[in-house]
């Protein structure tokens, strides 16, 4: 699909889905959820939940090396500090010619604007965290997370993927 068309799709996607609030138990919940797809798929994957600096939920399934833990952490900073998914970001960088050290002098071995963490959405409160993955290719990546955050927020997936 063409970067337009999925920006687009991405900002309605962070747009909608929201939670009406969101606890430890909520990122249990998620974070078990993403778990539980990843196991069921065969997927090698690190899955990550977090307010801002405040890890909820982590796990590491088989397969998964150090790289993905780092990949975790550079790419929830970029969800973190724009407060859109790291694909999105990424996507924008892409379709301007650009890098986020280009653009914002942020270096790469901090911020990773490839596809897999999205932000967590409070309707009242704006953003609290991120939910994130790494191990997959970055669109799959991102696509896990929403398909698990649509099953949390009761939503239907096949409203929200990327074509």
């Amino acid at each position: 699909m063409p970067i337009p068309e999925d920006l687009v799709r991405i900002a309605l996607q962070e747009q909608q889905l929201q939670y009406a609030s969101f606890s430890e138990e909520s990122a249990w919940l998620l974070g078990t959820r993403l778990r539980q797809l990843a196991v069921e798929r065969n997927l090698v994957a690190v899955i990550d939940v977090r307010r801002f600096n405040q890890p909820l939920f982590y796990t590491a399934l088989p397969g998964t090396t150090a790289d993905n833990i780092d990949w975790v952490r550079r790419k929830s900073n970029v969800t973190l500090r724009f407060h859109r998914s790291s694909y999105a970001v990424g996507l924008e960088t892409k379709q301007k010619n650009s890098t986020l050290f280009e653009r914002y002098g942020l270096p790469d071995s901090e911020y990773a604007s490839h596809g897999g963490s999205f932000p967590i959405r409070v309707v009242s409160a704006g953003i609290l965290g991120a939910v994130t993955v790494s191990g997959l290719p970055q669109r799959a990546d991102h696509e896990l997370a929403v398909e698990a955050l649509c099953l949390e927020l009761d939503r239907d997936f096949t409203e929200f993927r990327l074509d």
